[in-house]
């Protein structure tokens, strides 16, 4: 996954809006050298019944320290401020701010607006609290995989010009950490949309300027401004499948690993509107307790490797005694046994309170996913060798039993077994969301045979997915993968978007949508492209 901008094309769009569309190659440079002043808008996040994280970046013309106030007003025209706050932000912290907001009141939609010190003042963004108490109905939109060279962000234009969607869900792939044509289209990117710098993200001012060539993004801009973002992190913020201690896109020439991920992380941090925390809880009422989690960089053990079992003697043999051996290796972990406790713990408090969901928000699929045995027809005849390569090995592995996956939860099965054992002791009723694939699924989560709760898997913004590497129709394809796992109960593995879930007391429903295309910029063409609901005590899908 790849791309980049050059550090001195990136246009000063940060206030236009979705207007910058118009301005004459717009499109064809995403940069934010030299840019001054309120460069890349506002969002809000952490949100809670009392309280929200403001956040923005401002750049003084000297290009040092600033102090900046936030004001927040229920009114759009600021009469009446009713929170606020203050900080000092500079290049130390690549000149952004974040300020938590208190004092505000539940369920309530807030206007705010950052004032520099010559009085300069931000776009006005806006945000609202969770509720208190019973809750009637409460919308969230989940996005993940939004890669910039393979086309627009049709999805988040979209989303943001909803007015039934309370929050925000962003489950990482924010971006890319590739070099330029690295992953992208062969053809080169969808207009030009390269972002900046032109190599691959090693050093903080490489992470940096990714993300400032972003966030220039105008349809970006406006679902930031408009609702609070729940966000967390997964591979492509640091590099292709890390883990705690290494990824496969890092190299011994590239640095020491340790560095490269306090990078990474600094730079989330503060382009991102998130706590410092690496996981937390967030209450909407009695309705649902949402769980951030982290499931890269903070304890995940390194993935299993199976490459070298097929090069074995005997490669099958191999692979059952990997499968019966090393795979179900207990300590091999996502999350680490402090996070994997906090979780377990804040759900038995999250029930014992009466919550009627818990969501748990995860970087990729927990539900158990194995490559038919037909994959190799899905493929056109002028498939290259390495991808043929990749769907054998699926089929090979899944011969003996092994998920398609070894990035995913399918590589720590014992892992996965003590969180869906935990939900189903503790009676959850647990939905889980997730996103990486760049395809969509529905699954209903079982452990030792019994329900355990329902996923529903996004698909991307804009990365591809399987229709990239296939020739095979994709309701063939489809058809193929629930047949042969049993947890699936839907999929579809050709189109981009995002998910729009709708809790109420008794029943939650996941709406995939699906945009017409990213190869052009038409926010307005999306669509239903399939829904699932499950009712509150089923723990599976209706």
């Amino acid at each position: 996954m790849t791309f980049q901008i050059d550090r001195r094309s990136l246009l000063m769009t940060g206030t236009l809006g979705l207007g910058a569309f118009a301005v004459p190659g717009f499109a064809r440079a995403l940069t934010v050298a030299g840019l001054t002043g309120f460069t890349h808008s506002v969002a809000s996040g952490e949100p809670s019944a009392t309280s929200m994280l403001l956040w923005t970046r401002y750049v003084p013309a000297d290009g040092g320290a600033a102090k900046l106030r936030v004001e927040v007003s229920e009114g759009a025209d600021f009469t009446q401020v009713v929170s606020g706050g203050e900080m000092i932000t500079g290049p130390w912290r690549d000149h952004t701010a974040k300020i938590t907001v208190t004092g505000l009141k539940p369920g309530t939609a807030y206007h705010y607006r950052f004032i520099a010190p010559d009085g300069g003042m931000s776009p006005v963004g806006r945000t609202q609290t969770f509720p208190e108490g019973d809750v009637a109905r409460f919308g969230i939109a989940t996005f993940s995989c939004s890669n910039m060279p393979y086309g627009y962000f049709n999805a988040y234009g979209h989303a943001a010009a909803r007015d039934d969607i309370d929050l925000w869900v962003h489950l990482g792939d924010y971006l890319y950490e590739y070099k330029k044509g690295g992953y992208a289209p062969a053809g080169g990117a969808v207009d030009g949309r390269w972002p900046a710098p032109d190599g691959e993200l090693l050093a903080l001012a490489d992470y940096r300027l990714r993300y400032g060539s972003y966030r220039l993004d105008p349809d970006l801009q406006k679902l930031h401004a408009m609702k609070p973002m729940i966000v967390s992190m997964d591979d492509h913020e640091s590099s292709n499948d890390s883990w705690e201690g290494g990824a496969q896109n890092h190299q011994a020439d590239e640095g020491d690993w340790s560095t490269r991920k306090a990078a990474a992380l600094q730079a989330w941090r503060e382009w991102m509107p998130v706590s410092d925390e690496p996981w937390a809880q967030y209450q909407i009422g009695t309705l649902a307790t949402f769980f951030r989690t982290d499931t890269r960089l903070v304890a995940r053990s390194q993935q299993p490797e199976l490459a070298p079992l097929f090069t074995a003697a005997n490669p099958a043999q191999a692979l059952v005694q990997f499968r019966d051996g090393e795979w179900q290796d207990p300590a091999a972990t996502m999350m680490g046994t402090t996070q994997e406790a906090w979780l377990a713990e804040e759900m038995r408090h999250s029930i014992h309170h009466g919550t009627k969901w818990q969501i748990v928000g995860f970087g990729t699929i927990l539900g158990n996913l194995r490559a038919p045995q037909n994959v190799l027809d899905w493929l056109s005849p002028d498939a290259p060798d390495y991808v043929k390569q990749y769907f054998q090995a699926g089929a090979v592995a899944a011969q003996a039993g092994l998920p398609f996956n070894m990035d995913s939860w399918g590589g720590y099965p014992a892992a996965r077994a003590r969180f869906l054992k935990s939900a189903q002791e503790m009676d959850a009723e647990l939905l889980v969301l997730c996103g990486d694939s760049h395809n969509a699924w529905a699954f209903d989560l079982a452990q030792d045979g019994k329900p355990a709760g329902v996923e529903f898997a996004g698909h991307s913004v804009s990365s591809p997915g399987f229709e990239s590497a296939t020739a095979a129709d994709p309701r063939t394809i489809a058809r193929s993968l629930v047949d042969t796992n049993s947890e699936l109960k839907w999929c579809d593995t050709s189109n981009r978007g995002y998910m729009a879930m709708t809790l109420t007391p008794e029943k939650a429903t996941n709406d995939w949508l699906f945009v017409d295309s990213v190869t052009k910029h038409d926010p307005a063409a999306t669509r239903v492209g399939y829904s699932a609901s499950v009712m509150r005590g089923t723990k599976v899908m209706a």
